[in-house]
């Protein structure tokens, strides 16, 4: 705004004063005019009076020559001034005297020609030619007068348009400063103001992630807690099955095999029910075995990990036809880290049993200085990871439980490119303090 104001000021000062300076121009023109005029008429009557007083006559060259210019000279004031214009009677006295005078320095030239003496000495001693001249004087005077005067009142309105135009911008200068200084004014205070709501934001964020952190760590503890808790209620659990039904099981495995020996001599009909008794106790046996096995994997804790996931890995591979080669390396890792193997390997066989449709795996176990890699790799049709929730196919249970244990959890998997679950886990220090 203030630089469209600025430039309404100049070019409106600029018109002004093009105008005025236009006026004063024309002023100008017209004023010299008038003074031609005058000269031309002086010029005029000295050639003549040059001319009556000597007779010579060279002097009516000037004289010719000034009745021309006079005539041009009228013509071009009669331009300058319209009809309309106040100055115009003024000149159309002018006009009507200088006529008179170049008709009566006319009729003294004649007569001179003429030799009529006494009648051009009676002209020339006449005050007429006095008159005239002072007429065309006074009349020449006020036609200058007018012209002076326009050209003052241009001067002035050119004067006047500078002053305007100087305190016109000066004024929008101000007003555009005082509107430049609000603003930074304002400026500074919403940026003070963003900045404080950037540093509430900002506390408000601290306190969130805080909280968050510590919710966090409260749910990473529970869920060990829980995970814990599980373990051991599959511990107790099997310990039950095998105290409790085994000592069941077992007991009427006994008493079946005691009646059998007592009715030796009974029709088939009873022999063949006795044995199909047995065939089903010995069924319930190896069913709690199997049990008590995917609770608390008894050979984990008799045989170590190597031998209990050569055992896993067989009899998965009985149950699911999916051949599965392994290549395990004896690893110095306490009973939690153990069973945080056996279970990883055992979700992934899981896993793969229900949604791979593989047809090969592979299960690597590989000790190294200071810390155990597992790798467990499959060649069936996989899946997008950033296409499937965090908890699909139980990879929120296997990483949280390798997590827990101080490791890192990786699934690599593409479509029709299979699936590759890694995990690594720190050692024992008592293991890596032995190793050292």
């Amino acid at each position: 705004m203030a630089a469209l104001v600025l430039i309404a000021i100049n070019e409106t000062g600029y018109n002004r004063s093009t105008q005025a300076l236009e006026q004063i121009d024309d002023y100008s023109r017209t004023r010299n005019a008038v003074n031609r005029l005058l000269q031309h008429v002086l010029d005029a009557e000295t050639g003549s009076r040059g001319y009556l007083l000597t007779g010579d006559p060279r002097y009516l060259e000037p004289y010719n020559a000034a009745v021309v210019e006079i005539s041009q000279n009228l013509e071009s004031l009669r331009a300058s001034y319209p009809e309309e214009a106040t100055e115009s009677a003024t000149l159309a006295q002018l006009t009507r005297n200088v006529q008179r005078k170049l008709a009566e320095m006319d009729l003294s030239v004649r007569m001179r020609k003429q030799g009529n003496e006494d009648a051009w000495k009676f002209v020339l001693m006449t005050d007429v030619g006095k008159e005239h001249m002072d007429a065309i004087r006074d009349q020449a005077g006020k036609l200058i007068q007018s012209a002076t005067t326009g050209m003052v009142a241009a001067q002035q309105q050119v004067e006047q348009t500078l002053i305007l135009s100087r305190v016109g911008i000066g004024v929008v200068a101000l007003a555009a400063l005082t509107a430049f200084y609000l603003y930074l004014r304002q400026s500074t205070r919403l940026k003070l103001a963003g900045e404080q709501q950037q540093r509430a934001l900002q506390q408000e964020r601290d306190l969130l992630e805080s909280q968050v952190r510590e919710r966090t760590a409260s749910l990473a503890q529970l869920a060990t807690h829980l995970q814990q808790v599980r373990e051991e209620e599959r511990g107790h659990l099997a310990r039950e099955l095998h105290d409790e039904l085994g000592a069941l099981l077992t007991a009427a495995k006994l008493d079946v095999a005691r009646l059998k020996s007592k009715l030796a001599g009974q029709p088939p009909e009873i022999g063949q029910r006795l044995q199909h008794l047995t065939e089903t106790l010995n069924s319930g046996i190896a069913l709690k075995r199997r049990i008590i096995e995917d609770l608390r994997p008894s050979s984990l804790a008799n045989l170590g990990l190597t031998a209990a996931l050569e055992i896993l890995a067989r009899e998965f591979s009985e149950r699911s036809g999916i051949e599965i080669a392994t290549s395990l390396e004896d690893v110095a890792l306490d009973d939690s880290g153990q069973l945080t193997v056996y279970r990883l390997v055992q979700e992934s066989l899981t896993n793969v049993g229900k949604y791979a449709e593989a047809t090969q795996i592979d299960i690597s176990v590989h000790s190294y200085s200071n810390h155990v890699e597992v790798e467990i790799k499959d060649d069936g049709k996989g899946f997008d990871p950033q296409a499937v929730r965090p908890s699909t196919h139980g990879l929120a249970g296997m990483r949280h439980r390798v997590e827990a244990a101080g490791g890192r959890f990786a699934v690599a998997s593409q479509l029709g490119a299979g699936t590759r679950v890694t995990a690594v886990l720190p050692k024992a220090p008592l293991a890596i303090a032995a190793l050292t």
